[in-house]
């Protein structure tokens, strides 16, 4: 455990018999192996990873000498040399510390050392209520890239992108740092201003961004209807009570129509821009559209990261048509629910290509104060895909643009000529109607285009339906 690694350091490198002239001796190639070993012990001691028999086969393993010797020797000379050597006095356990930072940094850029205030500050994202601009950021080429802004937070309000690159935090490089150190540049008081400088695609220099810090509550689920009958789903980010909050919202906008002529016909599921969060809220969303069969399964070297998730019957299962959303700030989470509803054929996903972060990261305690979060697992969807660095590609690929709806010159119709006949059904003229329907179907068409689209594909499958449910109660 971390604290034996602090007490180790205080005896472990002074002493003759370790280091003669900056070497490595035999016996001191012996006690680090144990030193390492202990150390690797106490981790996963805590983390319940391995039973007793794994741990004593560590040891042996160490004591056999299979861990590298000659990288051992640098790693005992490096840092004999700081210490010794360099321009200022670092304690050991402070070099110590970067150690085991340096060794999660370069493993890939989700693992990483979890201080004290980083690792409270994780547990409290899980619930849904921190402080901060509300962006779910990673490493990129040494900058911090924006996988997607949260819904209604500073970050989103002042224009912050998917895909932004953020080059300097309050005009200090963000090269060179840690992606934890970036996030605590970023993170501060409330009503106190941070200026980000953003790199983005299609434009030629750099600019700022200034946003004011405030408390960030993400609301997991929203919902709304769109032309009356369509329901619109809104999962901002998945936490503990995701799947939960989903059903509540289906359920009350279902009840809503239940007096009404004009039933629910068809479910838009928006996960653009939806970062991820936890894995069994995701779990539970597929669950809620389906009632059998696999939703996602985990592999990965030790016994406790395999895990598979299958679907529960249930009555309430949501039977209703579905569109999904994705596009490139749909991560982790969303792309295991993407994914699954893909593979069940269970709905058609639209958009363009989600993120690609197929990892599952667990958070393993070191010290009561100290932690690493570790890449442990890579997930697959119930066909055996891995959407690692790859992604959801989107059933039907719709781009993101800016659309100007052309407004035709006045026409003339049968209904404008001088003594046209009547129509022989009667029916009064639904003008009105027609042109508050297109009025609404043309601001969402420049609002959201990908929306639009999928409340038309929708609306081609309610026709299709229909039409088939017709043919089979007249026989035909």
């Amino acid at each position: 455990m971390l604290p034996r690694l602090f007490l180790a350091s205080s005896w472990l490198f002074p002493h003759r018999w370790l280091l003669v002239k900056g070497q490595i001796t035999r016996a001191g190639l012996g006690a680090l192996f144990l030193f390492l070993a202990s150390i690797s012990v106490g981790a996963e001691q805590d983390a319940d990873l391995l039973d007793d028999a794994d741990l004593s086969e560590d040891l042996r393993n160490a004591a056999a000498g299979s861990l590298p010797l000659d990288e051992l020797r640098a790693f005992v000379n490096a840092f004999t040399q700081i210490r010794k050597t360099y321009v200022e006095d670092v304690d050991d356990s402070t070099l110590l510390r970067n150690a085991i930072r340096g060794m999660l940094l370069e493993l890939d850029p989700h693992s990483n050392y979890l201080e004290p205030q980083t690792f409270g500050e994780l547990q409290v994202s899980a619930t849904g209520e921190f402080g901060g601009l509300g962006l779910e950021v990673g490493m990129e080429d040494g900058f911090v890239k924006v996988i997607a802004p949260i819904d209604d937070t500073p970050a989103q309000r002042a224009g912050v992108e998917s895909g932004d690159l953020i080059v300097s935090i309050d005009n200090e490089p963000v090269k060179g740092i840690s992606l934890n150190e970036a996030v605590k540049k970023m993170r501060g008081e409330i009503d106190t201003s941070v200026v980000l400088t953003i790199v983005r695609e299609g434009i030629a220099q750099p600019f700022d961004i200034e946003i004011v810090r405030d408390v960030i509550e993400v609301i997991s689920v929203r919902h709304r209807f769109v032309e009356e009958d369509y329901l619109y789903l809104r999962i901002a980010q998945f936490q503990g009570n995701t799947g939960k909050d989903l059903m509540r919202a289906y359920e009350k906008a279902i009840a809503s129509k239940e007096n009404t002529s004009q039933p629910v016909k068809g479910i838009v599921l928006d996960l653009r821009n939806n970062p991820g969060g936890v894995l069994q809220a995701a779990v539970e969303v597929v669950d809620a559209f389906i009632d059998e069969g696999l939703i996602v399964y985990t592999e990965g070297r030790i016994e406790a990261s395999l895990s598979r998730f299958e679907a529960t019957q249930s009555e309430d299962t949501i039977t209703l048509p579905v569109i999904v959303l994705i596009n490139g700030g749909s991560a982790s989470a969303s792309e295991i629910v993407a994914g699954a509803l893909q593979d069940h054929q269970r709905a058609v996903i639209l958009g363009t290509t989600s993120f690609g972060k197929g990892s599952v990261q667990s958070v393993i305690p070191l010290s009561t104060t100290h932690g690493m979060k570790l890449t442990t697992a890579r997930y697959f969807t119930p066909f055996g895909r891995s959407i690692q660095a790859q992604g959801i590609e989107p059933d039907i690929v719709v781009e993101r643009a800016k659309i100007t709806r052309y407004d035709p010159a006045a026409s003339i119709s049968e209904a404008n000529l001088r003594g046209h006949l009547s129509n022989k059904s009667g029916e009064d003229s639904e003008g009105d109607q027609e042109a508050s329907s297109d009025e609404e179907e043309g601001e969402l068409l420049t609002a959201d285009n990908q929306l639009y689209e999928a409340i038309n594909l929708l609306k081609g499958l309610h026709i299709i339906n229909s039409n088939q449910q017709r043919a089979a109660a007249n026989g035909t």
